[in-house]
């Protein structure tokens, strides 16, 4: 078969609307953002992160309210969370902020659970009630040996 120039340039129209297609999807399934201007920055501090990493969810009742932006090690040597919440979101500042999994192996997220205080936590304050990663090597270790199971 031979080649002709119009069949080249048909083709070449399918592979560049293909390259197109798998470009916009690694970016919206990607979560990019072209910026973070509804949102504001909280930080939170844990001691244990387990697998939480940038860009997971974070949650008020299971719905999405944003997600982790950076972890970065404090001072203290403690993970230090910062992470992104909707501007619409209202939270006390006697707020918690949890590390849970999605299920027993799922993916980690983290969990805000509103306080009842009437001030308002301000973008760059930190969560002062903070619940660190369940780390199941660990427990499973305490059974094995037996040790700091309260017998």
């Amino acid at each position: 078969m031979q080649s002709t120039p119009l069949r080249d340039f048909i083709v070449g129209l399918f592979v560049l609307a293909g390259l197109t297609a798998i470009g916009y999807l690694s970016i919206s399934l990607g979560g990019a953002r072209s910026g973070d201007g509804d949102a504001i920055e909280l930080i939170a501090t844990f001691t244990e992160i387990g697998g939480l990493s940038e860009r997971s969810p974070v949650t008020i009742s299971g719905v999405r309210v944003g997600q982790v932006k950076q972890i970065a090690l404090s001072p203290d040597l403690d993970a230090q969370v910062t992470l992104l919440v909707a501007a619409g979101i209202e939270l006390p500042v006697d707020s918690s902020a949890a590390i849970r999994s999605a299920g027993l192996l799922g993916d980690q997220f983290l969990a805000l659970e509103p306080g009842a205080e009437d001030d308002l936590l301000q973008p760059g304050d930190e969560i002062q009630f903070t619940e660190n990663a369940l780390n199941i090597e660990k427990l499973v270790g305490q059974f094995v040996h037996g040790s700091d199971l309260g017998e």
